[in-house]
C-alpha cells in the first residue's frame, strides 16, 4: 500500500528495510547481486550469470586481492 504524505510518496516498512540493507551492504563494499543480474540480462543476453556465491567471491577478490593470490589489499 502506498501512502503519501504532504504529496510525497512513503515507502512501507519492507521496503525502507530493503533500502537500508542495500545501502549498508554498498558503504561495506558489497554490491546488490539483484542489480548485477538485471544488468546482465539487459546488456549481456545470452551470456552466463554468475550464482550468488560465485558473484560475491569475485567481488571480495576484486576488492582485496592484490593479484597475487594472496589478498589482504587494503587500498
Amino acid at each position: 500500500m502506498t501512502r503519501r504524505i504532504y504529496g510525497l510518496r512513503v515507502p512501507d516498512l519492507g521496503e525502507l528495510g530493503r533500502f537500508v540493507s542495500q545501502t549498508a551492504n554498498l558503504m561495506c563494499g558489497v554490491p546488490d547481486y539483484a542489480t548485477y543480474v538485471a544488468h546482465r540480462k539487459a546488456n549481456h543476453p545470452g551470456e552466463p550469470i554468475m550464482n550468488e556465491t560465485e558473484f560475491f567471491r569475485e567481488r571480495q577478490n576484486a576488492r582485496y586481492a592484490d593479484g597475487s593470490g594472496r589478498g589482504c589489499r587494503c587500498c
